[in-house]
């Protein structure tokens, strides 16, 4: 798919082999030795931080029903705030809401906003605001996989400083949900999105769409412990060599998307930093489970055990990942199943699930397109080699980029899709797997899924919880029609003297934060 909330990699599109290993090869001795430089991790006040990013394009705004890639992401973010954030942990957290709570078995919300938070233009946020801000983004046209807001059935005004949002069911997920930039909270009425007004750490002085972004610190920016920075540029550097080479010559920060090929000489330089964040990033094989020979639960786990999941992190990632239990949740991801574990490579039990299948004669298509993501080919051929191991022919097709989302992704019955993945784990597991669901790439129906996914939306303890999300997870991987065999790391990196710049499973550069949290410290 072309990712939940936010397509990563889109356009970067595959590099030339020569480029790849100019990539891999010239630039890594740049980023090894040096002198170490030392320097204090208290946050300091001052300077402006130079971000060198891909993912922005000449076609980008400010509206944020419009963004699509990085840039317009890491810029919402430092202009605005949303209600709640995803921590590193995966758990929400507050945002320019002090705290909330769920009632009535979370099918309704109350959010308690901060007080004294200002907007831009000197006004003071409020309730009036958040509920202007919400209903803006309902509704239909609201382009956003993860559509947090399409059960929201009344958005009331208790007080000035807090509000209370209805569903039309329970959804323990649904704060987590609203850390999504495409969700700002702006003044009541304000339609200007070339004129931004925010709560955030700055203010636009600049915005030249695919090239530059110049950003000014906000004087009555209100939270404590953020906003250290006098100023941020972006420079929009889609090209993977121009951005490695920007960073070694000092001419920018940090950057984001490091090639996997070159992150462990980063990590191993003394000047300059990698960033690695371990996240729900995935290619899936999606086979209909309704079509044969995939409506065959033996074939579907011969295919499964067959893959050899190590290799795959090894070829797509250069061992930035992590292996998979053919189902969307990560291993880092708090409610991830650990007694059941990721999965493995098997060639005995694949031998054995494809004789019990009657299907070992089958011949199967496997349709990809490079428009998908970065490596969806050579993930499609990794899926291949191991259908062969157990001799089963699959041949992969490359469809034309142009028409493959139109023609072939949701049509074809194996297909190869991608994922970002969602902040709430029942969020993803709906879009993508519930019955009937518009995005439900295999097919899958199962009546015990569905009770199991009501269950846990409609509670909110954790550990009463995790059973249902638990079971769920086991399904899927025993009798779901998707293979999910890898995650992706986040990669960025940053010279030293930058601080105040996590790791974050979220989103690339800390959940798209950086600006909000770095500091530098020389």
């Amino acid at each position: 798919m072309k990712g939940a909330a936010i397509r990563p990699n889109a356009g970067e599109g595959p590099i030339e082999l020569r480029r790849r290993e100019l990539l891999a090869g010239g630039l890594v001795a740049a980023f090894i030795g040096g002198p170490a430089l030392a320097a204090s991790e208290t946050p300091r006040k001052g300077g402006v931080l130079r971000l060198g990013l891909a993912g922005g394009w000449t076609s980008d705004t400010l509206d944020p029903g419009a963004f699509a890639d990085t840039v317009t992401v890491v810029v919402a973010r430092a202009l605005y705030g949303v209600l709640v954030e995803a921590g590193p942990d995966g758990r929400p957290k507050p945002g320019l809401a002090a705290s909330f709570e769920a009632k009535n078995g979370a099918r309704d919300w109350i959010f308690n906003l901060r007080k004294g938070i200002k907007f831009t233009n000197g006004r003071e946020f409020t309730a009036t605001d958040a509920i202007f801000s919400l209903n803006a983004r309902r509704g239909s046209d609201f382009p956003s996989a993860c559509r947090t807001l399409a059960s929201v059935v009344e958005i009331k005004k208790i007080d000035k400083y807090q509000i209370a949002i209805s569903l039309a069911a329970p959804d323990a997920d649904f704060p987590i949900g609203l850390d999504d930039p495409r969700l700002p909270m702006v003044p009541d009425g304000f339609t200007d999105w070339r004129r931004p007004v925010g709560t955030g750490a700055f203010r636009l002085e600049r915005f030249d769409p695919g090239e530059r972004v110049v950003l000014k610190r906000n004087p009555d920016y209100a939270r404590e412990g953020r906003g250290h920075l006098d100023g941020a540029e972006i420079l929009v550097l889609n090209d993977p060599i121009s951005r490695l080479e920007a960073l070694r010559a000092g001419q920018v920060d940090v950057v984001n998307r490091v090639d996997s090929r070159v992150a462990a000489a980063i990590d191993n330089g003394s000047q300059f930093k990698l960033v690695r964040a371990t996240s729900s990033r995935h290619f899936v094989a999606a086979m209909q489970v309704d079509k044969a020979p995939f409506d065959n639960a033996d074939f579907r786990l011969a295919l499964k055990y067959a893959l050899d999941r190590d290799q795959m992190v090894k070829t797509l990632y250069a061992g930035y990942g992590a292996i998979g239990a053919d189902h969307p949740i990560a291993p880092n991801n708090l409610y991830f199943n650990t007694e059941m574990g990721s999965q493995r490579r098997d060639p005995e039990r694949a031998a054995y699930h494809l004789k019990k299948s009657g299907r070992a004669d089958a011949k199967i298509v496997l349709n990809v397109s490079e428009l998908v993501a970065p490596g969806a080919v050579t993930f499609a051929q990794a899926v291949q080699m191991g259908a062969a191991s157990i001799g089963v022919r699959a041949d992969v097709v490359t469809a034309l980029e142009a028409g493959y989302w139109d023609t072939t992704w949701l049509k074809q019955p194996f297909v190869v899709g991608h994922w970002r993945g969602c902040s709430g784990v029942t969020e993803m597991l709906a879009m993508a797997y519930a019955a009937g669901a518009p995005f439900n790439e295999t097919h899958w129906s199962d009546d015990k899924f569905e009770k199991l996914l009501a269950d846990a939306r409609g509670e909110v303890d954790e550990a009463k919880r995790k059973p249902y999300l638990w079971e769920m997870q086991r399904l899927l991987r025993e009798e779901g029609g998707a293979l999910i065999p890898v995650f992706a790391d986040w990669l960025d990196a940053r010279h030293e003297r930058v601080g105040g710049f996590a790791p974050h499973a979220g989103f690339e550069l800390d959940n798209g934060q950086i600006l909000e949290k770095a500091f530098l410290k020389s």
